[in-house]
């Protein structure tokens, strides 16, 4: 009887031992994705350290200053906005046009902070609120990875997210963009669908919806999860894994997401009208009919089942054949097909170049390089597919969607560079799965070949299996779904097969664990090759995140043998525009530099960054193009007063106009037939020296942009184009240089008024009619107002 007595007795222990293990597991899991919130933050403010508390680059300058009015006029003004100093004389309805989702989150922090007496600037809420939710998205990646293998694999994919300089370059402090918030809400959405197709639970589904409607608010991107989730669902419907929590994660998510994207002024009824969408919709169908064939085979005969089969195929099939030819009908009556612009570049990568020069100008909207992919993900490019090759064993429902994540997402990084974003959350999922792998290999292959620990592991080993098959049994039995009649025979074999396995001795499971686990050497040279790989990841990270992405383009800096030399330029230039011309003034650039002059300069723009009319910027860009006189006829058309150029050669800043003006000409020629790329090419090789044809040494960039440049060496010499430029010697006739920064980055020209340029040309007209008229008049003194 006493052998009973102990057996029991040692129950009671394990379970409280497990119990223990499990809290001390969970509040030590909790202290780690603290740190690591704090890492994702820290890691961001090398910006704020080194340089200022400064908005970077150019979409969050207005990203700033629709925030800005946000929070001065409220949130009915601000859906009514109509902004007439945009895109002058056409102006923009605000409201309707942006994805509100980042003003409203930055204004709801800045109102909470001052209703709790914390009286922070709406500028250092903007320029923190990218670092803040970088942590939220790295807690976010630990619950998305956890559902999918763990807490282990979750624990370290946040830890590599927090890091990945891909993620960090869109959302250092100042990086008020979009993709600050949209990330989170990505990776956030993915998670509680995974939750919900684990669970079956309509609670996640419901949040779930939430979610992805934040998601719409937010970024454009979010078309990517409303066709990522319906090619995961009818993957899932394919090989024969439907269930009926698949159709709770999947249903509700379509009809209440939908509802509720329909509710944001930006996309409306493109929820329901546009190509990006139909997909979602097609898997909608096909689920339901799976669902009503599941539902007659629980409750019909085999025989009447068959019948009613054919029934329900013949009909559904009737049905999607009108379903689809609608669609064909509505696809084929748009040019484009029924999908955006964008969207058909992402599809057809030669989309754009052919067509559309204005997206195919934007430079993160080129294809990456090799180098890139190893700058912004750094090693986990090599732990990617191990993460993959793990998430087959087993293969789920939660694995498979992410390798279909990863697969989906690596193929978009290399059609555009701007979409490595979205391969960085998939590659530190799969990458941390693998780490998380691997450590178990290899720490399980040590603890079973450390002398004097044997003993005691292969115990622990096999009562901790015991106890996590157990665990598991129940996890399944809550979770299965009703299976039907014809499937019965082969759960009870499987119930067999399950208590014959419990009946197995945990000693033997540890034998049977031992025999799989890898020579002591090998393990302990792995675990220290996974530690150095590990940290050269940090090291990587850091410098990536203090050197090569915390630089706010509008400051700019440079290292040489006298020290560090500062580059301000750009905020001179909108300074003195701000001081020194009339409120009502226009100004014309390139539609790059329109956020900012908007936003700091305070002034009139004709067109700027959110490039929603391609013919206003093919007039600007006709123009720029276009000799000195004809430049003056159309900007004195549109009413503009000051012309902006940012020219580099002097200091070799390579992103200034002249290296840009090509796409200028594309742009315009693609709307006004009479600019021809050709004309400013000299044998297919464009050139700004005495070799450059005469239609580019005569053009407005040129002038505007080496106007009196060989004052500065005596030479003309171009730093970024290494070479001398063509035409050193020349005068403006119809433009007035009235200011240039201290390194000749910015340069503002003035249009000058159409008296001084006809002034002459009416004396002449004048004096040949008071000549033949009267030949006295001629000795008489002229007015000289007139």
């Amino acid at each position: 009887m006493a052998a009973p007595e102990t057996s029991t007795a040692a129950v009671p222990t394990l379970y409280t031992n497990n119990t223990l293990r499990n809290a001390f597991g969970g509040v030590l899991s909790f202290f780690i994705l603290l740190l690591i919130g704090v890492l994702a933050f820290s890691i961001r403010i090398f910006s704020v350290i080194k340089y200022e508390s400064v908005i970077h680059e150019f979409d969050p300058y207005f990203n700033y200053r629709v925030t800005q009015f946000l929070t001065k006029n409220g949130i009915y003004e601000f859906w009514n906005w109509f902004d007439d100093r945009t895109w002058y004389p056409l102006g923009r309805v605000i409201g309707g046009t942006v994805y509100p989702g980042l003003t409203l989150t930055a204004g709801t922090i800045w109102w909470l902070l001052n209703s709790l007496n914390i009286p922070l600037s709406v500028e250092t809420v903007c320029v923190f609120t990218a670092p803040i939710f970088s942590a939220f998205a790295s807690w976010a990646t630990y619950l998305l990875t956890k559902e999918v293998k763990g807490a282990g694999a979750g624990l370290t994919a946040a830890a590599l997210l927090a890091m990945v300089p891909s993620y960090i370059s869109r959302s250092v402090a100042g990086s008020y963009d979009n993709e600050a918030v949209a990330i989170f809400a990505l990776i956030f959405t993915f998670y509680l669908y995974i939750k919900t197709l684990n669970t079956g639970s309509l609670f996640y589904a419901t949040l779930n919806s939430i979610a992805y409607f934040y998601m719409v608010c937010s970024w454009g991107g979010y078309t990517f999860i409303i066709n990522l989730i319906p090619i995961h669902v009818l993957l899932c419907i394919v090989t024969g894994r439907y269930s009926s929590r698949l159709y709770i994660a999947y249903a509700p998510l379509v009809v209440l997401g939908t509802l509720l994207a329909a509710l944001v002024p930006v996309v409306g009824f493109n929820a329901v009208m546009t190509s990006e969408h139909f997909a979602s919709f097609l898997v909608f169908i096909i689920i339901h009919v799976v669902a009503f064939v599941y539902y007659i085979k629980g409750i019909l005969s085999p025989k009447m089942f068959k019948v009613a089969v054919t029934l329900v195929v013949s009909v559904g099939l009737a049905v999607c054949c009108a379903v689809i030819a609608v669609l064909i009908a509505l696809v084929a009556s748009s040019p484009t097909m029924g999908w955006s612009g964008r969207s058909l570049s992402l599809l057809d990568p030669t989309y754009a170049s052919k067509y559309i020069p204005i997206i195919a100008s934007v430079s993160e909207h080129q294809p990456p390089t090799w180098p890139s992919y190893f700058m912004d993900i750094n090693v986990l490019a090599f732990l990617v597919p191990a993460g993959i090759i793990a998430c087959f064993l087993p293969l789920s429902d939660a694995s498979s969607f992410v390798v279909l994540y990863i697969a989906t997402s690596v193929y978009f990084s290399g059609v555009m560079v701007r979409l490595m974003l979205v391969l960085a959350p998939a590659a530190c999922i799969t990458s941390g799965i693998a780490l998380s792998q691997a450590f178990d290999v290899f720490t399980r292959s040590i603890k079973f070949q450390l002398p004097g620990v044997s003993s005691n592991a292969e115990v622990d080993a096999g009562e901790t299996s015991s106890a996590t098959a157990e665990a598991q049994n129940d996890a399944v039995k809550t979770e299965k779904p009703e299976e039907t009649i014809k499937d019965r025979p082969s759960r009870k074999s499987k119930k067999k097969e399950r208590v014959h396995v419990e009946k197995t001795s945990p000693k033997a499971k540890a034998k049977k664990k031992r025999l799989l686990a890898l020579p002591l050497e090998a393990s302990v040279i792995s675990l220290l090759l996974l530690v150095v790989l590990g940290a050269f990841y940090v090291v990587h990270c850091v410098w990536a995140a203090a050197e090569a992405y915390s630089a706010p383009s509008i400051v700019l800096t440079s290292h040489s043998h006298d020290g560090l030399h500062v580059f301000d330029d750009f905020r001179e230039a909108y300074a003195w525009l701000r001081h020194n011309t009339d409120v009502d003034d226009k100004v014309a650039s390139w539609w790059d530099y329109g956020y900012q002059t908007t936003a700091m300069a305070n002034r009139t723009v004709i067109v700027d960054n959110n490039t929603w009319n391609n013919t206003h910027i093919a007039t600007v860009g006709t123009a720029m193009s276009s000799p000195e006189k004809a430049a003056w006829e159309i900007f004195h058309s549109l009413d503009v007063k000051y012309v902006l150029v940012v020219f580099g050669g002097l200091v070799g800043y390579p992103s200034d106009d002249i290296n840009k003006f090509l796409w200028m000409v594309r742009i315009g020629g693609g709307v006004f037939p009479h600019i021809k790329e050709p004309d400013y090419l000299r044998d297919g090789q464009y050139r700004i020296d005495s070799q450059a044809t005469p239609t580019m040494l005569n053009c407005l960039m040129y002038k505007l942009s080496y106007y009196r440049f060989v004052d500065t060496d005596g030479k003309g010499f171009d730093r970024v184009r290494q070479t001398e430029i063509g035409k050193k010697y020349f005068k403006l006739t119809h433009f007035e240089e009235v200011f240039t920064t201290h390194h000749w980055m910015v340069r503002i020209y003035k249009l000058k008024p159409p008296k001084n340029r006809i002034r002459g040309k009416t004396k002449k007209s004048k004096s040949k009619t008071s000549s033949s008229s009267s030949p006295k008049s001629s000795g008489t003194k002229k007015n000289p107002w007139h």
